[in-house]
């Protein structure tokens, strides 16, 4: 009898860590090759792994966790992992050098002039991607999981943009500050100025 009392009580256990196991996974996203396009849309933190390395195996539970942790505190923030091996363009793209790397993607879309005015009344200083896929882009996107935490980076579309922005030309990145904006020409010098 103690001994069915054991074996019960060990299943239950098993079965407890393996239910909170598959719990956990709920909440950290696969992803593949959709997240180039989709990645605009959310905030994503992402764990760029390889499914050979050791410390990737290490930092999965850990990393369940804080997708857990993150949609059960009502975080906008998505919890991702992805194969960096299988992958390897996207991890690239985010300079991924070694595995594990996590990486903060924050690059929020204005779809609309609405909300690019709210986002002008809001913010004091803030970062405009305008157009397509391009090297670019890319710059802009390093720039963003680089320097998030001083300041907000979106992307738009040129419909978006206000009547008063001059663009010469497309791919471009703007910058607003106090009631000014400036068109970044890759050179770390901003060429045009306009007041609103």
């Amino acid at each position: 009898m103690a001994a069915w009392k054991s074996w019960t009580a060990l299943r239950l256990c098993a079965t407890v860590v393996v239910l909170d196991m598959v719990v956990c996974k709920g909440f950290v996203e696969d992803l593949d090759e959709s997240f180039k396009e989709n990645r605009n849309d959310d905030i994503w933190l992402v764990d760029f792994y390889a499914p050979w390395c050791g410390h990737c195996k290490k930092l999965e539970p850990i990393w369940n966790e804080v997708g857990l942790e993150m949609k059960s505190i009502g975080s906008p923030v998505k919890v991702g992992k992805m194969d960096a091996t299988s992958y390897s363009s996207i991890a690239s793209e985010f300079g991924v050098r070694g595995y594990p790397t996590i990486k903060l993607a924050l690059i929020r879309p204005l779809p609309s002039q609405q909300m690019f005015e709210h986002m002008q009344k809001r913010h004091r200083v803030f970062f405009v991607y305008v157009g397509g896929e391009s090297p670019l882009k890319e710059k802009y996107i390093d720039a963003a999981s680089e320097l998030i935490v001083y300041t907000y980076f979106f992307s738009a579309s040129e419909e978006v943009v206000p009547e008063y922005v001059t663009l010469k030309e497309m791919p471009a990145v703007l910058v607003f500050k106090d009631e000014t904006y400036f068109v970044y020409d890759g050179k770390f010098i901003f060429n045009s100025c306009k007041t609103f």
